[in-house]
């Protein structure tokens, strides 16, 4: 409360991305798992493929409507906690946001659709409405990574005389940060989802629910989730090439590299304190070969970057230390699941394999989270990199600690309320409830008038 303007606005747009960001996850890969179970009981019939298709439906409705609201949160949080950045570049960035807006309304008609459809469309056009919910999830997604994009690597605009012009909203779309980082998200958000779902099964079948519901209702996340986890290391070694040119300053703060140098050694662990790294353990070259493709190559340390240019950089190296130790030890996990079953075994057969998966979900949450982090934290000062401070970017209003503390009480009431709704849905699937989605109108309801 007694923080800085600045300090709170950080918080409360943290606050507010890290809680969208795990929804928007749901939002990107819960439909495929969604079409897999759907497709599989219109090809065999099998009931529980469609008890599943049927519930999962209905929990991606509510994490939808959640998604709705803290999304519109966001966009109002960027104007009103960034009016320097909106107001200066909005043009520039105004294609892809719109875009998303575009998004959003099919993804929310077509989810219509399909909830609504059991029983009213032929059985092939009700799994086919799945498709544009999918396809405008990830268009949503590739427009607001292309505005974060932007915001790492600033392009399509030129700035004369203190003005911006010559704006090509295409070229600053189409950034050069934009297709690693899209796709590092984008298997992100099949990892968090696909580990997240299949946690819940693996909860269920370690009190004593083994049946063949939560056996499929684990496996098929889980497929998803292992594939995500063993490509995922690919995809972010793509995303952090591009850093050692032109994000140095990030870089820098995720090695600790506190001296320009080759063969510029790996930190495991430790510390930055008073321009010396304490602690951790170090790796000579591994840093160079990793970021730039040779031991001898050289990266950029922090006696080459200004004092008021350099990011939080135990904040920066920690939380990249996480979201990478987090991934690996996922990775290997599932990589043991499947050898395993190559081998004859059943991989959920063993209390402690079971164990392990309950705690995979949070662990992938954490490790999103992470990610986020560093992305975020890594490009400080800079809302957009060495073109505006974040400094220069926050309102002057002093109401923002006041809606800190609001978002706070919202949030925290919003998560608890999902929480509870999703918990009261499946204590009644558990009761032996219907599947069927009931609605206060259709066919059903003007025939028994």
């Amino acid at each position: 409360m007694f923080a800085s303007v600045l300090t709170q606005a950080r918080y409360q747009m943290a606050l507010s991305l890290g809680f969208h960001i795990v929804l928007s996850c749901f939002g990107v890969a819960f439909p495929a798992m969604i079409y897999v179970v759907h497709r599989r009981w219109l090809r065999t019939g099998d009931p529980i493929a469609l008890s599943l298709a049927k519930r999962w439906s209905k929990v991606a409705a509510v994490l939808f409507a959640v998604g709705a609201v803290s999304g519109t949160v966001l966009s109002f949080e960027m104007g009103l906690l960034w009016p320097g950045l909106m107001s200066r570049y909005g043009d520039v960035i105004g294609l892809p946001f719109a875009m998303e807006g575009i998004a959003f309304f099919i993804e929310a008609v077509f989810l219509g659709i399909y909830l609504y459809g059991w029983d009213r469309l032929s059985p092939k056009v009700h799994l086919l409405t799945l498709i544009p919910i999918m396809v405008s999830g990830l268009l949503g997604t590739f427009c607001i990574l292309a505005v974060n994009a932007w915001m790492n690597a600033p392009s399509g605009f030129r700035i004369e005389g203190g003005e911006v012009v010559d704006v090509d909203p295409l070229a600053a779309m189409f950034n050069s940060a934009l297709f690693p980082q899209f796709l590092h998200m984008w298997i992100a958000a099949y990892f968090v989802t696909g580990f997240v779902v299949a946690s819940v099964y693996a909860v269920g079948m370690l009190r004593g629910r083994t049946d063949a519901h939560h056996r499929m209702g684990l496996a098929v996340p889980l497929a998803f989730a292992t594939v995500a986890a063993l490509v995922q290391p690919f995809a972010g070694h793509l995303a952090g090439m591009r850093l050692a040119t032109e994000q140095p300053s990030k870089l820098a703060a995720i090695e600790l590299a506190t001296t320009t140098e080759d063969h510029a050694p790996l930190v495991i662990g430790g510390v930055l304190i008073d321009g010396e790294v304490r602690g951790g353990i170090r790796i000579p070259g591994l840093a160079s070969l990793i970021a730039r493709g040779g031991f001898d190559r050289e990266i950029i340390g922090f006696d080459q970057i200004p004092d008021d240019a350099e990011p939080p950089a135990n904040v920066v190296h920690l939380s990249f230390q996480v979201m990478v130790g987090i991934g690996s030890l996922l990775a290997l996990f599932v990589a043991f699941l499947a050898w395993r079953r190559r081998r004859g075994g059943d991989p959920f057969a063993s209390r402690w394999t079971l164990k392990a998966l309950a705690v995979a979900g949070p662990l992938a949450v954490i490790a999103l989270e992470a990610g986020w982090t560093t992305t975020e934290v890594g490009r400080q000062p800079w809302i957009v990199y060495n073109v505006m401070r974040v400094s220069d970017a926050v309102s002057t209003n002093s109401g923002v600690s006041i809606a800190l503390t609001v978002m706070i009480i919202v949030y925290l009431a919003l998560g608890a309320a999902t929480v509870w709704v999703l918990r009261l849905m499946a204590a009644r699937w558990r009761a032996g409830e219907a599947d069927d989605l009931a609605t206060p109108y259709g066919p059903q309801k003007e025939h028994a008038r």
